[in-house]
């Protein structure tokens, strides 16, 4: 489908301000669809939903379906009758520019078990019945999963008892008795966060404004999704993974990335008539209006690394069935707003997919700059169908990334200086970052997305991930100070001249 003319703003709710030392779905949420609707943007792209897994990374999530607890907001908790004022005291000293997942979950926790309590002791809504007879389908899977984990204690649902792992109904029958309290725990933060989710996002379209969402190609091993359906993917009889995934070398490593998620078996799920992704990708649209598609190449071909390789070097490229999951998406759905993540070596199968489905790709204006192509970075040469970001979340900051050009780069620092003519009329940190995203804002692409960091002028220590590493992702937060009124001014001027 083609986009209207739009800017928006990347920002995933962790990053948000909040006195429990991660961004939740409260008041801070709330104040920023307030911040965008001023600032005359019209998208808000988000990281994925998921609850986070190995690295905290939401890209390693152990559910495709469920929504991450950690953001749930306690100040809402306490609204509603779950949690009393008295239980919020002597809060520990969280670290307000970034995420100590540890210290957290363990907070969280405590805290989630005692509104769980007081919940049990409530007479039951019927919207609690209507959730949980509506996400059945996968949250029965994950609830006894996540407890399961909790009980045998051990990382991979494939060390536990041959008879749970082989799910015998018998045995399954068994566990969900025995965990029926932790069970019921799990079915209650689901609820409360698909609650506060779809009061967040009313009120983000009530204003005028469009969640874009994110999918993961692949889901982790270690997750409700592969002992729930072990057909669906290539593992051996021990559910171990006989192929990974992952990308070959480029741009961000030498040794390529070895992510490490079991490689689906599409022929299954072809043969199902992909009933598994129609059930992801409507849970989806649930949440968010529009879907951006991570790694959308790997619908074409993807990257099959053989099972205890140290890194991607020696895999190959194997055809996937993208053309006839897109059909089968299409028959099943009114529409498919969906944004193709097109980064990185993108050969012209992958381009004519795209295209077939008219689905938007992505242009990155630090990588376009790094190619020393005009035409890659001056925005009356973008094609319309096209979504233009300064970084993505993958990326520096555009602040981090001129510095190190700077520093580094003498011919691509040339080129941004011709262009912005730099050389001839220094300028600040700010302006740096404010020429980067009015070209961006210029382009003649529909949609441009600028992450928050770039908004705010910040320096490296704001990056959200850097692909490759397993240390320091995904923890950057912002103050609540930091959103001042001249950041509202300065977007809706540029958004106003430039038509978004």
């Amino acid at each position: 489908m083609n986009f209207r003319r739009e800017c928006g703003i990347l920002l995933h709710p962790t990053s948000l301000p909040s006195k429990y030392g991660i961004g939740d779905l409260g008041k801070e949420a709330y104040r920023f669809i307030d911040f965008l609707y001023k600032s005359r943007q019209k998208l808000w792209q988000i990281l994925p939903l998921n609850p986070v897994g190995y690295g905290y990374s939401p890209y390693q999530s152990p559910s495709a379906f469920a929504g991450n607890p950690l953001l749930i907001s306690i100040d809402k908790l306490v609204k509603e009758g779950l949690l009393e004022s008295k239980d919020l005291r002597n809060l520990p000293p969280f670290d307000n520019e970034k995420v100590l997942y540890n210290e957290v979950i363990l907070f969280k926790e405590t805290l989630y078990k005692k509104a769980f309590k007081n919940f049990k002791g409530q007479e039951k809504s019927t919207d609690y019945d209507i959730f949980l007879k509506n996400n059945y389908y996968w949250l029965f899977d994950f609830a006894l999963f996540t407890a399961l984990k909790k009980h045998f204690q051990k990382p991979n649902w494939n060390c536990w008892e041959d008879k749970i792992v082989k799910r015998d109904p018998q045995t399954l029958n068994y566990y969900n008795q025995l965990l029926e309290e932790e069970i019921k725990y799990q079915y209650f933060l689901q609820y409360i966060f698909y609650k506060q989710w779809s009061e967040l996002k009313r009120y983000a379209n009530d204003k005028g404004i469009k969640i874009i969402g994110d999918l993961p190609i692949y889901v982790s091993h270690d997750s409700s999704d592969t002992w729930s359906n072990p057909h669906l993917f290539q593992l051996d009889e021990e559910g171990n993974p006989l192929v990974v995934a992952g990308v070959p070398p480029d741009y961000f490593s030498e040794t390529g990335q070895l992510w490490g998620n079991p490689i689906y078996d599409w022929n299954v799920m072809e043969e199902e008539d992909f009933k598994w992704w129609r059930e992801r990708v409507n849970n989806l649209f649930k949440l968010v209006d529009i879907i951006r598609i991570d790694h959308f190449r790997g619908f074409e071909a993807y990257w099959e690394i053989p099972a205890g390789e140290k890194t991607a070097v020696n895999g190959r490229w194997v055809k996937a069935p993208g053309y006839k999951l897109f059909s089968t998406l299409k028959k099943y759905f009114n529409s498919l707003p969906v944004i193709a993540e097109d980064l990185g070596v993108i050969t012209p199968e992958v381009e004519e997919l795209k295209k077939e489905f008219n689905f938007p790709g992505m242009k990155v204006m630090q990588f376009a700059f790094e190619s020393c192509k005009y035409e890659e970075f001056a925005p009356e040469y973008h094609e319309k169908n096209l979504v233009v970001y300064t970084g993505t979340h993958d990326n520096n900051t555009i602040l981090g990334w001129f510095k190190n050009i700077s520093q580094n780069n003498s011919k691509v620092l040339q080129v941004i200086n011709n262009y912005y003519h730099l050389d001839t009329a220094p300028v600040n940190n700010d302006e740096i970052c404010w020429r980067f995203i009015e070209t961006a804002y210029k382009s003649n692409a529909n949609t441009v997305i600028i992450p928050l960091q770039d908004v705010l002028c910040l320096g490296r220590k704001a990056r959200m991930n850097t692909p490759g590493t397993l240390k320091g992702n995904w923890q950057w937060r912002y103050s609540s100070e930091m959103l001042k009124e001249n950041f509202e001014d300065k977007l809706s001027f540029i958004a106003d001249i430039y038509n978004r």
